[in-house]
């Protein structure tokens, strides 16, 4: 049987056996999901559905279609799945259970693709699949593909990007580059945070083709403008103050910035005084340490707000953690644990028909979170070494697709990592899933040796 034959066949076990235990995951004994936070109005109108979104105790698995439907200001590529899943189903009503069988499938596509693309031989590549079906099954991320939130289709896209790479490596030019569209544009589009994902893409496919220009840049030109495409056809998003927003993420800029200087500078514990004069705020303002935006007591309805708003801005911001480079230390290393902790504690797993208190939450494969937890009190002193290492084996495996492959998980990764951290000042163990996605990804790829064993 030629190594061609053997990967297919591989394959196809692979694909079968994760799609059932996936199945088995998600329907046995009920279905899991993880409840809306408060922004899954977005995924649903996404998908033609209006909605009223806050935060929720409990599990909506069906959403009746609105009439009319619904415009979206946001792209999120779980609307492109919702769709899916409407269309499959009733075509009167999203289920969400029909959403996580068209999740599971994808998923077990993803994980066979990158098993398949490996130049090993069983001995690796089974335990690779294991273990990185132990990451998508693991309850920190299972929840999200049967959602309405935005970071399921991030884990698909990254996981079926990197099956893609390596497919290109191995010279499964056509089926590598096909994969590597449909996942880079469900990863890049994710969520407005995930677009940076699309110049470290760009980039790995530039390497992973670099002998053969004409398909690497043909895939380029597809995820570009695909994400161009996706990106123009949403209706732009009303900011606060009332403009239509020029680029994506504009509506939430000035949100996300009230959130990290009060949530994250001005935060009751330091030099208040100091570190408002350092942002050019009035010493007023120190009344509002620790409130974020959807505090009762914001910053945003006291009489000088209109006043020093031009101060709240990214760039004063930017300039203030460059200025404080140990505060800025310690927000990062309070971060890190926040990134090993996986789970954030207010998204419930079951809907109310499942007869558990509200909030209640599955934890029925907590192998790759649960480690991660028992690190998450060491912070930063835990995520840099996993870091460092996943850099290290990046670099053994330099001159293969699965170098290139570890190098775009770890860049993810960071870039995540830092744009939740600085930029966002709340929700940062939610925020941080997809950091850790593909942190737990590149552990598993990272452990494979660094001579292949089969031929290219």
């Amino acid at each position: 049987m030629t190594v061609t034959r053997r990967s297919t066949a591989l394959g196809l076990g692979v694909f079968g056996v994760s799609l059932a235990v996936l199945l088995v995951r998600f329907l046995v004994p009920r279905p899991v999901s993880m409840s809306d936070n408060g922004d899954g109005f977005r995924v649903l109108c996404g998908a033609g559905i209006k909605w009223i979104s806050k935060p929720e105790k409990y599990v909506h698995l069906v959403y009746a279609a609105t009439p009319g439907g619904c415009d979206p200001t946001y792209q999120l590529s779980q609307s492109w799945l919702a769709r899916l899943a409407v269309a499959f189903g009733s075509h009167s009503e999203l289920s969400l259970v029909v959403l996580g069988v068209i999740s599971s499938v994808l998923a077990a596509a993803a994980v066979a693709l990158v098993v398949v693309g490996l130049p090993y031989g069983l001995r690796v590549r089974l335990p690779v699949a294991v273990g990185l079906l132990l990451v998508v099954a693991d309850s920190a991320f299972f929840g999200y593909f049967s959602s309405t939130l935005g970071e399921g289709t991030a884990f698909l896209g990254i996981l079926l990007a990197v099956g893609g790479l390596l497919l290109m490596g191995r010279r499964w030019l056509a089926a590598g580059a096909v994969v590597t569209v449909v996942g880079g544009l469900m990863a890049v589009n994710a969520k407005v945070q995930t677009l940076m994902i699309l110049p470290l893409l760009v980039i790995a496919v530039l390497l992973v083709t670099r002998s053969r220009w004409l398909p690497g840049i043909l895939v380029v030109l597809a995820l570009a403008g695909g994400t161009w495409w996706a990106q123009s056809e949403v209706t732009p998003a009303v900011a606060p103050d009332g403009t239509a927003s020029a680029r994506p993420g504009d509506d939430s800029r000035e949100i996300n910035v009230v959130n990290t200087v009060f949530l994250n500078i001005i935060d009751g514990h330091h030099d208040t005084a100091a570190d408002l004069a350092s942002l050019g705020l009035p010493a007023s303002f120190g009344q509002y340490a620790g409130n974020g935006w959807w505090h009762p007591h914001p910053v945003t309805l006291d009489p000088q707000y209109a006043q020093y708003r031009d101060r709240l801005s990214r760039r004063n911001v930017v300039k203030w953690f460059a200025a404080h480079p140990d505060r800025t230390l310690g927000i990062l290393h309070r971060a890190a644990g926040d990134l090993l902790t996986a789970r954030p504690p207010y998204l419930a797993s079951f809907d109310a028909s499942a007869g558990l208190p509200a909030g209640a939450q599955e934890y029925r494969v907590p192998v790759w979170s649960g480690l991660s937890g028992l690190l998450a009190p060491l912070g930063s002193f835990a995520l840099l070494p996993l870091w460092l290492l996943i850099g290290w084996r990046a670099w053994r495996h330099r001159r293969a697709a699965l170098g290139v492959a570890l190098a775009l998980l770890l860049t993810t990764s960071v870039g995540q990592f830092v744009l939740a951290a600085l930029g966002d000042g709340i929700e940062n163990v939610k925020h941080q899933v997809v950091a850790l996605f593909c942190l737990l990804v590149a552990v598993v790829l990272g452990c494979c040796p660094a001579v292949a064993k089969v031929p290219e």
